[in-house]
């Protein structure tokens, strides 16, 4: 009898601590309460509104990562990908950026436009994608002058994990 309580006691008195191999399961996200995945993104968003960056939101960095890069391109465009937006050293504490927002101490890359700066949607005719790509490293990124040849070579071999998602804009 004494047995018995004493492992009846023993089990409601173990410590249970969250299994961190259960977090690494979850999926590294990137979305936005502005828009869906696959939907047409706000004209506030876009060149032919108020041209400021949507929130986006983080889900689920991975664990070894030591910051993000964010890039926003458009692969429809008529000489091939243009970046609209280049953000890296996001703090892996980020959950969201907010919109029209740089995260504090990240670093604005110059787009294809040849600015340091978000570059809404802005396509000459028709509907294109953009997507916006969420990369986790294993290390900073720095560069003097970051444009996307550049920053693509930095980041080659530091990516841990990379998400997406994109939206779609036409005139």
């Amino acid at each position: 009898m004494i047995f018995i309580i004493t492992l009846m006691f023993l089990s409601c008195s173990q410590e249970t601590t969250p299994d961190d191999s259960q977090s690494n399961l979850l999926p590294f996200t990137i979305s936005s309460s502005a828009f869906n995945q696959g939907e047409y993104i706000p004209v506030k968003y876009t060149c032919d509104g108020e041209n400021i960056s949507p929130s986006l939101n983080i889900v689920n960095i991975p664990a070894k990562t030591k910051n993000l890069a964010l890039i926003m391109e458009d692969p429809d465009a008529p000489r091939g990908n243009w970046m609209h937006w280049l953000v890296v050293n996001i703090n892996t504490n980020t959950t969201q950026i907010s919109e029209n927002g740089v995260p504090y101490n990240a670093f604005q890359g110059m787009n294809s436009g040849g600015r340091n700066q978000y570059d809404g949607p802005c396509p000459p005719s028709g509907t294109h994608r953009y997507f916006f790509r969420l990369y986790a490293l294993d290390s900073d990124v720095s560069l003097d002058k970051l444009d996307e040849s550049r920053f693509k070579a930095a980041i080659a071999d530091h990516i841990i994990a990379e998400t997406e998602f994109y939206g779609i804009y036409g005139r």
